[in-house]
């Protein structure tokens, strides 16, 4: 039984809005809601147009709240009007357009119409469009056009929930035309649309003291640099004054000595291994003496 409550006030929610939309034509009209409130029911709705709605001292408010008292028995209905901030991202009121301006200017004109829109809903910031005229346009023959610009998703989740979608119809001479009207609006958030952060770097300024200190070492550095190249060049002085010496040295002695000391050189080589051969016959001796005794 709770069921079927709410189905009855699912369906008498949908009759009133197919009532509203059916009567505020030419309006701008784009959507309503209703909401259930202690005082009654509250119809909020949304129009391009809301001055039309209300009419000279509200007479057109007025008379819709009396046919939805006696059209739906409500008991206390309260209606509100509210303006929509983008036109040109509304599909209900782009297909309403296109079709008052196909009953103004007739099948002749409606490829300009289509590409007006569609130029203005690209322009407003929308991602995609999509626009199917059907019907006797603009021969006897019925056909479909296509007026088609940006990206639009057809399927999925988001075609479902998030493109906005329309229909309209126009009453001409040859017959009444089917309008239908899709649009992606640029709020909407692609699956596949993925964004790269950037990791922030963060910057840690160094304290006073440790400049100082990094300062400090940088000084002594390179005062141990200076150091060793004063000792490595003071050492290089040294060895370069000792050859000199040693060249003066060989200068300053004559030929006479230089022989003299060349052959005291060769005598030493000579009486070594003479000393040597008196050793080894002392030796020989030796034995030969201990031989003796024993052969008596």
């Amino acid at each position: 039984m709770i069921e079927r409550k709410f189905v009855a006030q699912k369906m008498k929610e949908f009759q009133i809005q197919e009532y509203i939309s059916d009567n505020l034509k030419n309006v701008g009209h784009s959507h309503t809601k209703v909401q259930r409130t202690p005082l009654g029911e509250k119809i909020v709705i949304h129009a391009s147009r809301p001055g039309l709605i209300v009419g000279r001292k509200g007479q057109n408010i007025k008379e819709l709240t009396k046919q939805l008292k006696k059209r739906f028995e409500l008991d206390n209905p309260q209606i509100e009007i509210t303006e929509v901030e983008d036109i040109n991202k509304d599909a209900r009121i782009i297909a309403e357009r296109i079709a008052s301006s196909l009953e103004k200017f007739g099948s002749g004109k409606f490829k300009a119409v289509g590409h007006r829109t569609m130029a203005d809903v690209m322009n407003s910031g929308a991602l995609g469009i999509e626009i199917l005229i059907t019907g006797k346009i603009p021969s006897s023959r019925s056909k479909r056009w296509r007026f088609y610009q940006g990206y639009l998703k057809k399927c999925g989740d988001i075609a479902v929930e998030g493109v906005k979608q329309a229909y309209a119809s126009a009453h001409l001479k040859s017959g009444i035309v089917g309008i239908q009207v899709r649009i992606m609006p640029p709020d909407i958030k692609l699956p596949d649309n993925v964004q790269l952060i950037e990791e922030k770097e963060t910057v840690v300024e160094e304290s006073d003291e440790k400049k100082e200190g990094k300062a400090e070492d940088k000084e002594k550095k390179a005062k141990k640099k200076q150091k060793t190249k004063s000792e490595s060049s003071g050492n290089k002085e040294k060895e370069s004054n000792k050859e000199e010496d040693k060249k003066k040295d060989t200068e300053d002695k004559e030929p006479a000595e230089i022989e003299g000391d060349k052959k005291s050189e060769a005598e030493d080589k000579v009486t070594e291994p003479a000393e040597e051969g008196d050793q080894t016959g002392e030796a020989e001796e030796k034995n030969k003496e201990e031989d003796k005794p024993e052969e008596q």
